[in-house]
């Protein structure tokens, strides 16, 4: 784990179910067998090792006779499985008013496919382990839930033309990307605009940025690149992002000119 208070409530969990699993006098690959898991999987999560999935906890819960108390974990188990940076970063999208990114590299995190999201984190070095994958994406596409809140905040997206066109994960990967970015543009709460390569004046060269505005007007800033995320609250550096991210937007293509450009090179990849 990457960090103690998830390694925490992952040992408290395993420590729960071990103790649930001995009191109904059953062996870890018993347990195993009547709730469709490997002895390894259960074993590994008694120890704290790895994070149990929601169905685990409930078909344990039966199993064990826990009356609900294994599945009353799955909450905190989620929230666990989660690396800190994206608890932390995903608290504040939960709580902005308004947000606003730019990706150079490749499309921004709010906007990606479980399947494309995979794929970048597939090609790490050196490698995740297929748990170490599964955890990054399910933490990823757990911040998407910043689209469905109510009251809706204001979301603005930035995307260079390369994002589009780099076949991350092979062109069915990215045309159902792409196809994803039109779905996500035709919400009234959220703008996507594209930067095409051509352009000769360029606010954006020092690299991909994100601005939060919370509820009590303080705006945020945050930079991740590499192995590294920071988040930006000194006033003048969030001045300086927003000059940058203001010019960004406005010599990007417009919104309406950005979805057309989208389906366009959609149309290029059948």
């Amino acid at each position: 784990m990457e960090d103690e208070e998830s390694a925490a409530v992952l040992s408290a969990v395993g420590r729960q179910i071990k103790a649930w699993r001995e009191a109904a006098g059953m062996r870890q690959s018993e347990l195993g067998s009547a709730i469709g898991y490997g002895e390894e999987m259960v074993s590994s999560v008694e120890r704290g090792r790895r994070a149990p999935k929601p169905e685990f906890l409930d078909k344990a819960d039966e199993v064990l006779g826990a009356g609900g108390k294994l599945a009353a974990m799955k909450e905190d188990v989620e929230k666990a499985r989660y690396p800190k940076k994206v608890r932390d970063l995903k608290k504040l999208e939960d709580e902005a008013v308004e947000l606003g990114a730019y990706a150079s590299h490749h499309i921004h995190g709010l906007l990606q496919t479980p399947d494309y999201t995979r794929e970048l984190y597939a090609m790490r070095r050196p490698p995740y382990t297929e748990d170490e994958i599964d955890r990054h994406v399910a933490a990823r596409m757990g911040r998407k839930t910043v689209f469905e809140r109510v009251p809706r905040p204001q979301l603005t997206f930035v995307q260079e033309e390369v994002t589009l066109r780099r076949p991350i994960g092979g062109k069915m990967v990215l045309r159902r990307q792409l196809e994803h970015l039109l779905e996500i543009g035709e919400l009234r709460h959220a703008v996507i605009q594209v930067m095409p390569t051509d352009r000769e004046d360029h606010a954006g060269m020092g690299g991909s940025l994100q601005l939060l505005k919370l509820p009590d007007g303080k705006a945020l800033g945050h930079l991740e690149v590499q192995f590294l995320s920071r988040l930006i609250s000194d006033p003048r550096e969030v001045q300086t992002l927003e000059t940058h991210y203001g010019m960004i937007r406005a010599q990007a293509l417009t919104p309406r000119d950005s979805l057309a450009f989208i389906e366009k090179v959609l149309g290029e990849e059948t």
